[in-house]
């Protein structure tokens, strides 16, 4: 996608349309979301799971201070650490503050986000802390293929069953309110934002290409500050909390805890960044299908 391609569109949209920006980490999104916001005014809004969290700005790419300074961010780091964060508190926040907003720049790379804003969100209750653990628990040990057996075939049949994140979010909903999850969706209220009202951007550079940048990028982080960022946290460390998952973010405490040297940290924690990567794009490639660009 050209830069001027975007331009020209944009250029032609009434100011309180919004421009949506998805793709993979180290694609490039944010700094296309700051090109536009500087040429033509507006709003970044954050749509990354990870950087709402405080405690990380280094690890998840987190905007600059001198970015933010470019710019007004929204629902960037005002999430602490210990507080979990749903698809659903992202969009009742983004619902809060999109009416207010001059040209609303979406940007991230959290697929559900953007499926909820343009597609709609069941009404799913809070899930019991003790059953959400569990979940978690469940998705981390090994026994996560157990779960998807105790699933309804519309469920399994609907969800990504090589992600254990999906897994334990559907047996969770299921286990809490003795609904599945499909079942769920299949009330689910119309969207804030429809899709053809915005323009809609997927980032998706080539693989050779976004697999050099994160090679590059994770150590850059370390340079800057990323082991310092791990340090800080583990004060407020809990293995079960969103926050803990964010991508290098285990295995440099791994380093910190004395369990790995900072060789085998970092080259974990890379081959977990390719990884989510891979998902993230397999994820757009399917969904993203009738965005715009």
């Amino acid at each position: 996608m050209h830069k001027d391609v975007i331009f020209d569109k944009i250029q032609t949209m009434a100011p309180n349309r919004a421009v949506l920006i998805a793709g993979p980490t180290a694609s490039g999104k944010s700094d296309l979301a700051l090109d536009i916001a500087d040429r033509f005014g507006g709003t970044i809004v954050n749509a990354d799971a990870l950087q709402v969290y405080a405690g990380w700005r280094i690890l998840t790419a987190r905007p600059p201070l001198e970015d933010e300074a470019r710019a007004l961010h929204c629902l960037y780091g005002h999430i602490d650490n210990k507080t979990p964060y749903s698809v659903g508190a992202w969009l009742r926040d983004v619902a809060r503050i999109l009416p207010t907003l001059y040209r609303p720049i979406i940007v991230g790379g959290t697929g559900l986000y953007f499926q909820a804003l343009t597609e709609g969100f069941a009404q799913i209750p809070e899930i019991p802390e003790d059953i959400h653990s569990q979940a978690i628990l469940r998705s981390q040990d090994g026994s996560w293929q157990e779960m998807i057996a105790e699933l309804d075939d519309a469920t399994q049949a609907a969800i990504d069953l090589n992600n254990p994140r999906r897994v334990a979010r559907a047996w969770e909903v299921v286990t809490a309110t003795g609904k599945s999850i499909t079942a769920w969706q299949s009330e689910t209220p119309a969207p804030i934002l429809q899709l053809d009202n915005t323009l809609s951007l997927h980032v998706a550079p080539t693989k050779d290409w976004l697999n050099g940048r994160i090679a590059r990028r994770f150590d850059i982080m370390i340079n800057t500050g990323a082991l310092d960022e791990v340090a800080q946290n583990i004060p407020l460390w809990n293995d079960l909390a969103p926050a803990s998952q964010a991508i290098g973010a285990p295995e440099l405490k791994k380093y910190l805890d004395g369990d790995y040297d900072l060789d085998t940290a970092k080259g974990r924690a890379t081959i977990a960044t390719h990884q989510y990567a891979k998902r993230q794009r397999t994820w757009f490639r399917k969904r993203m299908k009738s965005w715009n660009m």
